[in-house]
């Protein structure tokens, strides 16, 4: 959402990192779709992409699996990843999806997310 809409802003990423990291969190992870370290496309613009590569190599971004199939992208359902780690690491998830499919997958999954789902905004570069 710091990209308001029109580019992939890894700014935004690591503003909330940082935040957080502010306030003494340490445990951070951060899951991005492998394709986003893909050259942009002017269809899907990406700013700041060395930001994702620097919080790669402290160990707090992982990107997800994808792969082309017949010249197609198939990228795998990252929402799983956060809240299966949140879940196993009893630790919170920071997003806007509300991850309603997720809930129903596991039973103990949906008093999990409706209990430790952070929502958040930005305002210009304040998260």
């Amino acid at each position: 959402s710091h990209g308001n809409k029109e580019v992939f802003s890894c700014r935004g990423i690591l503003l909330a990192v940082q935040w957080f990291w502010d306030r003494g969190h340490k445990d951070i992870t951060v899951f991005v779709p492998s394709w986003r370290k893909e050259q942009p496309r002017p269809d899907v613009l990406i700013t700041d992409q060395h930001i994702l590569r620097e919080l790669e190599k402290k160990k707090i971004l992982v990107f997800t699996p994808s792969r082309r199939v017949g010249g197609k992208r198939v990228v795998c359902y990252d929402d799983r990843f956060i809240v299966k780690l949140a879940h196993e690491s009893d630790g919170i998830m920071v997003s806007n999806d509300t991850y309603r499919d997720l809930q129903n997958e596991r039973p103990e999954w949906k008093k999990f997310i409706e209990e430790r789902l952070l929502m958040y905004s930005f305002v210009n570069d304040k998260y």
